[in-house]
């Protein structure tokens, strides 16, 4: 375990920007719930308005999950508070799949965002001491999917790798590669702004941005609140408009 250089504290900057794409997240899964319940149409699987939507939120979202590790290896978390902490994330992951099935049994989510950050983490976390190679990793990673499929990788037990010819029928893929590139370069980033521009992520934030830092710690337990109040919502609404 690494020996910790500075003191535990939050780093409010870095959950505020969480918290941004968190938020960018619910309001993409408002818009698609408001297009599953038939009150807008739309495109979510061709419209390259949603579908850009969607890499840039995964994106900054596994950015900041990145960088986060990048403060906990800093910090010299120890491994049994990363695997309490993994199995929060493993086991929303579950329940997303589970809950997933009763509405959508025919592509329901088996590897989807949470699923990937639950891998994602592991390998991160040993990786976290490669250095300035974490960014020659993480372009590799991303590159990989566009030069190399194989339909090995199109069955539902590897398919979570990335290498496919297809995109599988399920409402959520975030497979290994390329986003654990992603996180990667979070891990890098994070690491130089702390030993290099340390006040970029440690300077106090604007008092109105207080409630986004907040929101930025208690991301999991938002993530997994905000659909079943919007669609129970969305429910509700219908019955009145019927």
């Amino acid at each position: 375990m690494k020996t910790p250089s500075h003191p535990s504290h939050r780093f409010d900057r870095l959950d505020a920007l969480r918290a941004v794409a968190i938020l960018w997240m619910a309001a993409f899964h408002f818009c698609f719930d408001l297009n599953y319940y038939h009150f807008i149409r739309q495109s979510f699987t061709t419209d390259p308005f949603w579908l850009v939507q969607r890499t840039c939120i995964v994106t900054l979202f596994l950015f900041c999950a990145g960088f986060g590790q990048a403060v906990a290896w800093e910090q010299g978390q120890g491994w049994p508070r990363f695997w309490r902490r993994w199995a929060q994330v493993a086991g929303c992951a579950l329940l997303v799949s589970a809950g997933s099935y009763l509405m959508f049994p025919r592509s329901f989510i088996y590897f989807g965002v949470l699923h990937g950050i639950a891998v994602m983490l592991v390998i991160t976390r040993v990786t976290a001491n490669a250095g300035r190679w974490l960014w020659l990793a993480g372009a590799i990673a991303i590159a990989l999917p566009r030069l190399v499929q194989h339909p090995w990788f199109d069955t539902r037990l590897t398919n979570w790798i990335g290498l496919i010819t297809h995109k599988p029928v399920t409402e959520d893929y975030v497979p290994l590669l390329p986003w654990i590139g992603v996180m990667w370069w979070g891990l890098a980033a994070g690491q130089w702004v702390l030993a290099n521009r340390r006040d970029w992520v440690t300077g106090a934030l604007p008092k109105a941005l207080h409630p986004f830092a907040v929101l930025g710690r208690w991301s999991l337990s938002f993530y997994m609140v905000h659909q079943p109040v919007l669609i129970g919502l969305l429910l509700l609404a219908t019955m009145l408009r019927r």
